[in-house]
């Protein structure tokens, strides 16, 4: 009979099957807080089954996107609190597919370790079965690696699959946006998951800064709430379900767009139609104290700035002219914060800042 104290072979490794045991337990738990009616296996198996309800579709099409949420895993891991982050990853797929017109089915994740604590794996996890639930979306499974000599220790790696559907003559392709409409600009929360690269490189690197420190208030204007820096980096990704989802099936939607790596510069023409450009005013937001701050402390060339951030701006809709007017006031009665950012213009699918982007600070 083998000596139950000695450690195994694979745990002198460096992999502790226990430890990713004691995690995955309370993460089953999790997971089927989040189950819808669809779902058809409990969380364990080889695989997880659902069943969409088609009822009302003519032509049912899924729509599928993965991602992650980059280096903010490092702020996470500064403050010590993995419990944000992974809602952050389901508003962010979430919002991927939404563009489309689908509306979330069910998430699967993925979480990689150098080497696995329970309490940070589960609190990963609890941050994406909250967004789930928030979502109206299954977490439906997903894998948990301890690789030690891969990740280093204390590093994590956070990566979502999201499966939606929409019905084919709803998609939203860009084949509708054409010249006149108007383009609605939905607040972002702060960074959500993009820019955190150069970020962190501001104000940890060239400021000196730590996550507990107040964030400094930038030159000029409005200082914004006091907060601390680690608060500001970590707050959470909106998701842009609750706003849009209603307003899909409305004929003056023509198009959305989710503001993330690449800014307005990059994600705006995903969603154009061939022969038209986006005219975007920067004067018509404020751009929030953080994103001033960043291009203060960094020097940061406001060109760049509009492709590294969202700077206040994390989804677009692009809505015809006149019945797009009765969406900007659904959304404003809504408490939703829409603003008038631009217009589309006849061009080359690119997008075109008046009076220019330095106008924005």
């Amino acid at each position: 009979m083998s000596d139950p104290t000695r450690r195994g072979a694979y745990s002198e490794a460096g992999v502790d099957i226990d430890a990713q045991d004691e995690a995955l337990a309370e993460v089953k738990d999790l997971a089927r807080g989040t189950f819808t009616p669809g779902v058809l296996t409990e969380i364990g198996g080889f695989g997880g089954l659902f069943r969409p309800d088609l009822r009302g579709m003519d032509e049912p099409v899924l729509v599928a996107s993965a991602d992650g949420v980059g280096t903010k895993l490092m702020v996470a891991r500064k403050a010590r609190r993995y419990d944000t982050v992974g809602e952050d990853l389901v508003n962010h797929c979430v919002n991927d597919i939404l563009v489309q017109g689908a509306r979330p089915l069910f998430f699967m994740d993925y979480v990689g370790a150098g080497v696995l604590e329970p309490d940070a794996v589960v609190e990963l996890v609890r941050g994406v079965a909250r967004g789930c639930r928030g979502n109206g979306c299954a977490l439906l499974g997903g894998e948990t690696a301890e690789m030690p000599g891969f990740y280093q220790p204390e590093d994590y790696e956070l990566v979502g699959f999201i499966v939606g559907m929409v019905d084919r003559p709803r998609l939203l392709d860009g084949s509708r946006v054409v010249p006149g409409d108007l383009l609605l600009g939905l607040p972002s929360s702060g960074l959500h998951t993009n820019g955190y690269s150069l970020a962190r490189r501001i104000l940890f690197e060239h400021s000196g800064l730590g996550v507990d420190d107040l964030l400094p208030a930038p030159d000029g204007g409005d200082p914004g709430p006091e907060i601390t820096v680690g608060e500001e980096l970590l707050k959470v990704h909106r998701s842009y379900l609750d706003a849009v989802g209603p307003l899909l099936d409305e004929p003056a939607l023509h198009g959305l767009a989710h503001i993330t790596g690449g800014g307005l510069t990059d994600n705006l023409p995903r969603t154009l139609a061939e022969g038209t450009a986006a005219e975007i005013d920067p004067t018509t937001w404020t751009v929030p104290p953080v994103f001033r701050l960043l291009q203060q402390r960094g020097a940061v060339d406001p060109e760049e700035m509009f492709r590294v951030f969202n700077l206040g701006i994390g989804m677009v809709l692009v809505v015809e002219a006149d019945g797009g007017l009765e969406i900007l006031e659904r959304l404003e009665r809504q408490g939703h914060g829409p603003r008038i950012i631009g217009r589309v213009i006849e061009g080359r699918r690119q997008v075109v800042y008046q009076p220019g982007c330095e106008a924005a600070f």
